[in-house]
């Protein structure tokens, strides 16, 4: 403990994740249940980024960008699972505070990214779809790259000015943090200081996020909707819609579970399902987004028979 600058307050150096609670009698379970989760996220994701490169016939915008979000959902698992594991393993739940901003540093980088993805990936079925005889022109590999780097670029700059904000926050105690990793609003809680410019930042860049990507996301699809339903011939329509619908099955697990969890009243009675509500869009969701494009797409199912061994190599 060490007295912070200028104040009367005593500053904390560390913060308690307190998790889900782990009973003892539940730790190793816990720790077998999450550790299986993360070896198949990896393995899934990894395999969808290995077929993506190795395979010629993949080498097309729509599994360019697919690559991309693989990609994004190892570096994603990898920001909490990893902490998640240690922490069940050794009992040890502390974090320092330095630790938890880098935490959440990523966690926000990688999930702003995953909104502006999969916005992008829409707007890909969406010319693929409703403007095909354009589509190539459109979407070429300029403008798909401008388009990927786009995300993570502007992703960077928005966590890094909510961190910036973040970092000038004092800590006074108490020091527990009641969810399973570094998330902006149970660290804030904790704040001894004005946080009136991380919440309005926060705030800002959310509505952004809501006004902007989710509609653009939405109207994408209204409107592939509508031009399938268009389509004369039943096999010209599943063709169309098997297309797009592994994607939109994605973008509705992770946008309502991301909704939900930042639309619930932050009150005590509402942590327990919060947490649930984190768990699947943090955990869950990029372990099951490749299981969803592999079972739901041709290309893929023949890209795995006829590259597996060359996947085996690159792994």
């Amino acid at each position: 403990m060490e007295k912070a600058e200028g104040e009367n307050h005593t500053s904390i150096t560390e913060f308690i994740l307190l998790g889900f609670g782990n009973p003892p009698g539940l730790q190793i379970l816990f720790f077998l249940l999450f550790l299986g989760i993360y070896i198949v996220t990896m393995a899934a994701n990894m395999l969808i980024v290995a077929l993506v490169v190795a395979d010629q016939r993949l080498h097309t915008p729509m599994y360019f960008f697919l690559g991309n979000l693989s990609f994004l959902e190892i570096c994603y698992s990898s920001t909490i699972l990893p902490r998640m594991l240690a922490s069940l393993l050794t009992g040890d739940r502390t974090i320092s505070i330095m630790g938890c901003m880098i935490q959440f540093y990523w966690f926000g980088f990688l999930a702003t990214a995953e909104c502006y993805l999969l916005a992008v990936m829409s707007y890909d079925r969406y010319l693929a779809i409703c403007k095909p005889l354009r589509y190539a022109t459109l979407m070429n590999v300029r403008f798909c790259m401008q388009l990927a780097s786009g995300s993570w670029l502007i992703s960077l700059i928005i966590i890094s000015i909510i961190i910036s904000f973040m970092s000038q926050l004092t800590f006074c105690g108490p020091n527990e943090i009641d969810h399973f990793f570094c998330d902006l609003t149970p660290v804030t809680n904790l704040s001894c200081s004005d946080t009136s410019l991380v919440t309005l930042g926060s705030l800002i860049f959310s509505s952004v996020h809501v006004i902007l990507l989710f509609p653009l996301t939405l109207a994408s699809y209204v409107y592939i909707i509508s031009a399938i339903l268009r389509i004369p011939s039943t096999t010209g329509k599943q063709k169309a819609f098997s297309t797009c619908s592994s994607h939109l099955i994605v973008v509705s697990v992770f946008y309502g579970t991301l909704i939900t969890v930042y639309m619930l009243p932050n009150t005590r009675a509402l942590r327990a399902p919060n947490k649930v509500f984190s768990f699947f869009y943090t955990v869950l969701t990029p372990m099951i987004n490749p299981l969803i494009y592999s079972l739901k797409n041709k290309e893929i199912n023949e890209a795995l028979r006829r590259d597996l061994p060359k996947c085996r190599l690159f792994l």
